[in-house]
């Protein structure tokens, strides 16, 4: 790599010691700067047996070009760094608990269940997704025909919340991780960075957000991935998944501040007899 490839630019050491090159440019979006880490050591096993899943095309490296994980010159993106089945990015990782009662300080024990993932933002959904199944219940409810399943939390809001989490966090921060905690009455999903607009979550008719991305790049994949749309729709649904027979009164709540981002998800069977 040439000298005037590295021009506004400035090196960022992360936590394993590893270079990452970060534009000077405030206009160019985290997730499309270029790394110091080379395609040719890195696969996208998981990215490209989901992304033929739902395209029916293999992902070659014109392909990982072409999406802005990786440029011409055989480097990867920070995106492409994210998504790479072993990501050296280290603080990319996700923290899931299942905590014991209402609170984390319930005095009785710490956790039922607790776990640490790391590697590429579709494992780290995967993995958030089983955690979270693993550590839920159903009811079932009798009709005269049939019997309805009562999931704790709402499946398309749980995926929703999460993917939000990964494809939304600000990877600039090192110092923390997306985390989800899980309690007898709640789901709580937490990422670092706020609304990337500066706005506040909580003074906003979450109705009516308008999409602000913060990783464009990571978003446009998740959105190939159909994991998520790019229409700034994705507090709106969490909301919506909660309507559909269940009591009103169970809302999702959203609060945010300049750095980071929550939402706490009622379990719908909580207090059910």
């Amino acid at each position: 790599m040439s000298m005037n490839q590295f021009k506004d630019k400035a090196v960022l050491t992360d936590i394993s010691g590893s270079k990452i090159l970060i534009s000077l440019n405030s206009d160019v979006s985290y997730d499309s700067k270029i790394s110091s880490y080379q395609l040719k050591n890195f696969s996208f096993r998981l990215l490209s047996s989901i992304y033929h899943s739902q395209t029916h095309k293999e992902l070659s490296d014109l392909d990982l070009i072409s999406l802005k994980l990786a440029d011409e010159n055989g480097y990867l993106t920070n995106a492409g760094a994210l998504l790479a089945d072993i990501s050296p990015i280290r603080y990319s990782r996700l923290f899931c608990t299942r905590w014991y009662g209402l609170s984390k300080a319930s005095g009785v024990m710490d956790a039922l269940d607790d776990k640490e993932y790391s590697g590429s933002l579709v494992a780290l959904l995967q993995d958030g997704l089983s955690f979270i199944r693993n550590n839920t219940n159903l009811l079932w409810e009798k009709t005269k025909e049939d019997e309805i399943e009562r999931p704790e939390y709402p499946k398309l809001a749980v995926q929703e919340a999460l993917v939000n989490a990964l494809v939304h966090r600000d990877y600039q921060d090192p110092g923390s991780e997306v985390h989800i905690d899980i309690f007898d009455d709640r789901l709580e999903i937490y990422n670092p960075g706020g609304m990337n607009d500066g706005s506040i979550v909580q003074e906003l008719d979450t109705n009516y957000v308008v999409s602000k991305l913060r990783n464009p790049i990571i978003a446009n994949i998740f959105q190939c991935l159909h994991f998520m749309e790019l229409r700034g729709s994705g507090l709106k649904k969490i909301k919506d998944a909660y309507c559909v027979n269940y009591r009103s009164e169970k809302e999702p709540l959203f609060r945010s501040t300049p750095t980071s981002f929550f939402v706490t998800l009622p379990n719908l069977n909580y207090d059910i007899k």
